[in-house]
């Protein structure tokens, strides 16, 4: 099965549609942009323009929100309530306050200063606010004082809806990747849909198959680095803290059904740290490991490197 692929750069990060029908990836890039400029006018913190921005300090009393944003808060609380909280959609102003009040590519390189410097930022932790958020059919309460980040959320279902569509419309496989978010839909190749597992250059890396209809989700505290303050910080946020997660983890990597539920279970495995093991053994999933000394632990029918195909 021959496929076709195309590349672009999208939110800080590099999107990818690769398609089993070369003669559809015109199309399905489009369908893929498509889906991305929906979610991001539905929810950006970046655009002045966005529903949600034009929306913010009127949701005290509830208002009625679109289907897209209505399925991304879903989507937010889902993973919320599948984390116990440890993926909160409601720490927009724990991330303004650390200065992530911009598109990350605006936010500059940082400075090494060494692991010992990251997340030491005094920023005042915040209760659960996700519980008190009410969506009744589109009609949206937020309480005063909260401000929504749908981030890492939006990204991934972006991904779900892109490689759906594209599938569904075009009559073809897709696959979908916008940086760490991964998902499937259709048929895939006969030898699965073959992707390479590795965050820098220089860190341990693997290729998987994945087959049809499977998800992956790769959550680092690595890559979005930014100085606030004088101290370098990431974006991945204890919502138990208010600050940013102890990075026990370079990478944790996700296999799911959806790439929602992979970046989900991959960022609640970089907020819980070490108890992050004992979890993945409790829900069974597919996930892969990198902690902080490069060292690799895999789980569930995750294969061990030395057993899947290096790259």
């Amino acid at each position: 099965m021959v496929t076709a692929a195309r590349r672009w750069e999208l939110w800080s990060t590099e999107a990818c549609v690769v398609v089993t029908e070369p003669s559809m990836l015109d199309p399905a890039v489009d369908l893929s942009k498509d889906v991305c400029l929906e979610v991001e006018m539905a929810c950006s913190r970046f655009r002045d323009d966005s529903e949600l921005m034009l929306l913010r300090g009127q949701l005290g009393d509830g208002r009625e929100i679109s289907d897209v944003l209505a399925a991304i808060v879903r989507g937010a609380l889902a993973a919320a309530e599948m984390t116990d909280g440890d993926v909160d959609p409601t720490l927009g102003n724990v991330l303004l306050g650390l200065g992530y009040d911009r598109d990350f590519s605006l936010l500059g390189v940082p400075r090494s200063l060494g692991p010992e410097s990251r997340g030491a930022v005094a920023v005042a932790p915040v209760a659960p606010g996700w519980t008190r958020i009410v969506l009744a059919g589109n009609r949206l309460r937020v309480p005063t004082g909260l401000l929504l980040d749908f981030g890492a959320i939006g990204k991934a279902l972006a991904a779900d809806w892109a490689a759906d569509r594209i599938a569904s419309r075009l009559g073809c496989g897709s696959m979908v990747s916008l940086g760490g978010d991964l998902a499937t839909a259709g048929e895939a190749p006969p030898e699965g849909w073959v992707v390479l597992v590795q965050d820098l250059p220089g860190d341990p890396s693997v290729c998987v198959g994945l087959s049809s209809g499977y998800a992956l989700a790769t959550s680092s505290t690595q890559k979005r680095l930014w100085n606030h303050s004088g101290r370098e910080v990431h974006h991945i946020i204890d919502p138990h803290t208010g600050l940013p997660a102890e990075a026990v983890w370079r990478t944790v990597t996700v296999a799911a059904k959806s790439c929602a539920d992979a970046n989900t279970i991959a960022t609640a495995c970089v907020v819980r740290g070490r108890r992050a093991p004992s979890w993945l053994r409790e829900l069974g999933v597919p996930a892969r490991l990198v902690d902080s000394a490069g060292r690799v632990s895999t789980f569930g029918s995750w294969p061990p490197d030395e057993l899947a195909d290096q790259s």
